[in-house]
């Protein structure tokens, strides 16, 4: 074989490689965009079995797994706990 034709296939091999990860990389960046636009929202509900004014965090959060959410924090100025959960 020429030298010539056998740069010619060489180049036409790295042209089709080239091709080929463009697609792979095309296809698995759109694949990270769609999962970057899902988001899950956060809801929340106060507690039906704290008691107390809520002073800490932990403890509103053990309250509320216990009342089947994922956790909860204090809020407001009456130290309220609210339990919150993706919806």
């Amino acid at each position: 074989m020429s030298m010539k034709k056998s740069s010619s296939i060489f180049l036409l091999i790295l042209l089709l490689l080239s091709i080929r990860f463009e697609e792979e990389e095309r296809s698995s960046s759109s694949s990270i965009m769609m999962m970057m636009v899902v988001e899950a929202r956060t809801c929340e509900s106060q507690s039906h079995g704290f008691k107390g004014r809520c002073v800490s965090h932990n403890n509103c959060g053990l309250v509320c797994r216990n009342e089947g959410f994922t956790g909860g924090t204090c809020r407001g100025a009456r130290g309220r706990c609210f339990c919150t959960k993706n919806c």
